[in-house]
């Protein structure tokens, strides 16, 4: 049987088409004065290979771009090449180890130099370099050799047949740096280039021209961008900080800013927002899975920065009694009640969507405390006077964290009583989310370095293969001092067994196939409780109802269509 390349259930691969205007409105670039946008979670770096948090990788894709990207349907379009790469239509070996990308010409840096295939090269050797920490690095899995036969024409090689070869260079994850501005930046210098990291030069519609870190970045037209008359706006001024309340109503009630990402708010109370009249909210589903991480390390502060980063048995945590009552005692319907209403939905699986990917293999929509109190018991967690079990002289007492946010403070108090039921004592910590999702090596504070014993977040992946969003839990993806604290398994999980099944999904062509590896390696990070899923996430932000050309995207970044963005007449 012949392998046949593995595009997305959802995706189709097709050429970018700039978004009409609906209502005829066109002209000069840089024509409707100022737009303001409002993250409340404050983006700390512009540079996405520096960061894991969505606000940094989202406000970043207004300047640098990728090759290929995810529209609002999930379907991959090309970007700054000319098409995506197919083996329908040449641009995918036969045997699937190569992808070769044809850049479009014509496109320049802001700078107004060219853009060019050595960028592209440039951009895959400073995420790859070992002693550099590269927070996208699952990109570029496998990849053997990136190589540049002219200037438009980027060839991307790997160690075996890769059915999905869309990783490197495709989606806000994954977009080029400018080989001039950061050839100087690479290794171990990566995260002191402050100049670079917080002004990249991009091909996209917009230029920083300050960056006040965790706060305020403005922003102008870029002159150079490809476009004719794009972007509609002359400046940008991106808002960061805050909480999602005061975000939402800056937007739907008073109208001080034009677009708000990411409310996280009760149902009710944007409900009651949308009725100043000022703006609209947006919504839809994608990956987005908010979660409880269960550290597999031991996080005593007594033990310094190299040992609470290895791998080594939780004093508790390491019992899969205890993970798992620990799941049994949260009712996920009434979180998802308080928390989100319409825009939530239970989940037990970290990868919810797309359908194809999301397992039916565990049922945790039913709060348990009997069955959860019968598992500490046959464990032998004794409960002790203070109502807290033990056992060896060990206590079921954790620090529970997450980032300030008055949903994720709602989720602490409720699961904190569920687990005083069962004799858990918890102590929870909340924490400034720009802080939390910085990502900054020196603080911490990060979600990365988990410095507590279970900690609370959501994030998602782009585009509708999970392949390297799953990656993220493999042994040597672990964050550490070595890696810069960069890496998405967060909590530490490592199984051989995962690894080598997660080597046969990069190998497996077909979405049948692909998909049922995909939840096989769902279910066993669900069964080994490296994590305890909560809530399946819709996108939710808002728009002011004279900002036109905004089209949520939940498969790459919500700014992915930034250039289209005008002032409607209303």
């Amino acid at each position: 049987m012949k392998l046949k390349l593995a595009l997305m259930s959802a995706a189709a691969a097709t050429a970018f088409v700039p978004t009409a205007f609906a209502d005829g409105h066109e002209g000069a670039r840089a024509r409707d004065g100022n737009v303001s946008i409002i993250y409340w979670q404050a983006p700390s770096i512009l540079n996405p290979f520096l960061s894991g948090g969505t606000k940094d990788i989202e406000a970043a894709s207004m300047i640098i771009e990728p090759l290929a990207r995810y529209n609002e349907k999930g379907e991959l379009v090309a970007w700054l090449a000319t098409e995506v790469p197919t083996t329908d239509n040449g641009g995918v070996s036969a045997d699937l180890t190569s992808i070769t990308w044809k850049i479009a010409p014509g496109i320049t840096w802001s700078d107004g130099t060219p853009f060019t295939s050595a960028d592209v090269k440039f951009t895959a050797d400073y995420c790859m370099n070992p002693d550099g920490g590269c927070a996208q690095l699952t990109k570029f899995d496998g990849v053997k050799s990136v190589e540049t036969p002219d200037d438009l024409t980027v060839v991307v090689s790997f160690e075996g047949p890769t059915p999905n070869p869309y990783g490197p260079f495709v989606g806000g994850e994954s977009p080029i740096l400018q080989m001039e501005q950061f050839k100087d930046c690479t290794g171990a210098k990566a995260p002191e280039c402050t100049e670079a990291n917080f002004g990249p030069i991009g091909t996209g519609p917009f230029v920083v021209t300050d960056f006040k870190p965790n706060d305020v970045i403005t922003m102008k037209a870029n002159d150079n961008f490809r476009e004719e008359g794009k972007p509609a706006f002359a400046t940008v001024t991106f808002k960061g900080g805050g909480d999602a309340t005061a975000a939402g109503r800056a937007v739907m009630e008073t109208g001080e800013f034009d677009y708000a990402w990411n409310l996280q708010l009760a149902p009710d109370v944007i409900a009651n927002m949308q009725k100043g009249g000022k703006g609209t909210p947006v919504a839809g589903f994608g990956p987005l899975v908010e979660r409880i991480m269960v550290n597999n390390t031991n996080p005593d502060p007594a033990l310094g920065p190299d040992e609470r980063s290895v791998v080594r048995p939780h004093p508790s945590l390491s019992d899969p009694a205890v993970r798992k009552a620990l799941s049994l005692a949260i009712d996920r319907p009434l979180l998802v009640e308080v928390g989100y209403g319409q825009a939530g939905k239970v989940t037990c699986n970290l990868v919810p969507a797309p359908d194809a990917y999301n397992s039916d293999t565990f049922d945790c929509s039913t709060q348990d405390m009997a069955a959860a109190n019968k598992l500490l018991d046959d464990a032998g967690w004794a409960m002790g006077s203070d109502g807290v079990r033990a056992k060896d002289g060990v206590r079921l007492s954790y620090t529970y964290q997450t980032s300030t946010n008055a949903v994720r403070q709602d989720f602490q108090a409720l699961i904190k009583q569920w687990w005083s039921e069962i004799g858990v004592d918890a102590e929870l910590r909340n924490i400034n989310a720009s802080v939390f999702f910085g990502g900054d090596p020196g603080s911490p504070d990060t979600f990365q370095k988990f410095y507590a014993d279970l900690e609370m977040y959501a994030n998602t992946f782009n585009g509708t293969d999970p392949q390297a969003y799953l990656a993220n839990y493999l042994c040597d993806k672990a964050p550490s001092p070595a890696s810069q604290w960069q890496g998405e398994n967060i909590s530490r999980f490592c199984d051989p067994a995962y690894d080598a099944l997660h080597a046969e999904l990069t190998k497996t062509a077909g979405i049948e196939g692909r998909s049922k590896i995909g939840r096989q390696l769902n279910d066993m990070l669900i069964e080994a409780g490296t994590l305890i899923p909560l809530v399946h996430r819709g996108r939710l932000s808002a728009h002011a109802n004279n900002l036109g050309g905004v089209v949520l995207n939940v498969w790459d970044s919500e700014l992915w269509n930034v250039a289209d963005w005008y002032r409607t007449g209303n």
